[in-house]
């Protein structure tokens, strides 16, 4: 739950929490049961407003000026419940002119009352630069290490021995630019107007399911990440009124990660070459991550050449796997092949054939522009 420190302040961040929280007793929770909820929503974790510096929003702040008026409201919330998690706005996105200012000034003021900073990005193809996009996950990753390594130095400056931890509650793929160029947004007052109805492709899918694997990797300090959002707005699943829903080629890989991803997380070591790309640089061709627990563990891997298929061998003897249990992959000739309303199944998940495991190493050959998940037994 987010409050409103744009045009609000402390006072209506304690009545939203006594509102949701409260169980009974006081004017507003009282209000909360009068409306139909008798027992407390009980929300732990609570944002601080939302992309505080961006200047599409409302009441926007200088990174000063947002650091004192959310240390003042995080204070303020556990003081009436110490047990909540707070979350402090990041900056909108790594693109931003403020960006690492904008972290260093907040924490420097808020870092003792909270426990997360927020991180948001979204990611498109950009003038058929398909090359650069399916290497976005590089800026994922340099966000991450960016905003770790502020809040880090903040947390020495302070002597604190707290880790602020990273809540990337805003993620996704999203043709932003586009919609900039479009009228849709313009008539504000149309009744469940179509809105952001991005139809995703296998490229687009591919780059999701990498941005997984980015996630999980750092998984020590994004402790919370959300993607937005979950149905026809930049979404996996679409819907027609009073008709049909389907999936789009996006919920594959969270769908299959969210089901396999369990226990902990290892980083494995894959040597393969790069290929170039405009944006960032040399990239390497293949990205991988390892989950593992009681039951066995998973791999998740993606292939961003174009044009050729790359076999990978990952020596998983440590897992104590002794077979496949699932080897699947998201992939198709056309890597703008998209599930519409006309043809729902056009894009699907397919056996990843040819994988093995033979005396501890995993062998898999990854088509081109392709995600893969294999789970270990």
């Amino acid at each position: 739950m987010a409050v409103n420190l744009g045009t609000r302040g402390i006072e209506a961040a304690l009545d939203l929490l006594e509102y949701c929280n409260h169980p009974s007793g006081t004017a507003l929770s009282d209000q909360r049961i009068a409306n139909g909820t008798a027992e407390p929503h009980d929300i732990r974790m609570w944002c601080l407003g939302n992309e505080m510096d961006g200047p599409w929003q409302t009441g926007y702040m200088t990174a000063d000026d947002y650091g004192k008026i959310a240390a003042r409201t995080a204070q303020a919330m556990k003081t009436a419940d110490k047990t909540l998690e707070l979350v402090v706005c990041g900056s909108s996105g790594s693109m931003m002119p403020t960006f690492g200012d904008w972290e260093r000034t907040v924490l420097e003021h808020a870092y003792d009352h909270v426990d997360y900073i927020s991180c948001h990005a979204y990611y498109q193809e950009r003038g058929g630069d398909l090359d650069s996009y399916l290497a976005s996950s590089l800026d994922m990753q340099y966000f991450i290490e960016t905003v770790v390594a502020t809040a880090d130095h903040v947390g020495n400056k302070l002597r604190s021995s707290k880790k602020i931890k990273l809540s990337f509650d805003e993620w996704n793929i999203w043709y932003l630019d586009e919609h900039r160029e479009s009228d849709e947004v313009n008539d504000q007052w149309r009744y469940a107007p179509r809105q952001l109805e991005d139809v995703y492709s296998v490229a687009d899918a591919v780059v999701l399911g990498n941005l997984l694997i980015t996630l999980l990797r750092n998984h020590d300090r994004v402790a919370s990440a959300s993607l937005a959002q979950l149905v026809n707005v930049i979404a996996p699943i679409m819907t027609e009124p009073g008709g049909d829903a389907w999936r789009q080629t996006t919920f594959f890989p969270f769908s299959v990660t969210s089901r396999l991803a369990r226990g902990t997380v290892l980083r494995p070591r894959i040597d393969v070459g790069t290929y170039a790309t405009a944006v960032y640089g040399d990239a390497p061709l293949v990205d991988a991550v390892v989950t593992a627990d009681d039951e066995g563990g998973a791999v998740f891997l993606v292939n961003r050449s174009r044009t050729e298929s790359i076999e990978v061998s990952i020596d998983v003897t440590a897992l104590g796997a002794g077979a496949i249990a699932e080897a699947t992959t998201l992939w198709d000739e056309d890597v703008y092949a998209r599930n519409t309303l006309e043809d729902q199944e056009r894009v699907g998940l397919k056996p990843l054939e040819g994988a093995s495991l033979a005396d501890g190493v995993l062998t898999v050959t990854l088509p081109p522009v392709s995600w893969s998940a294999i789970a270990l037994s």
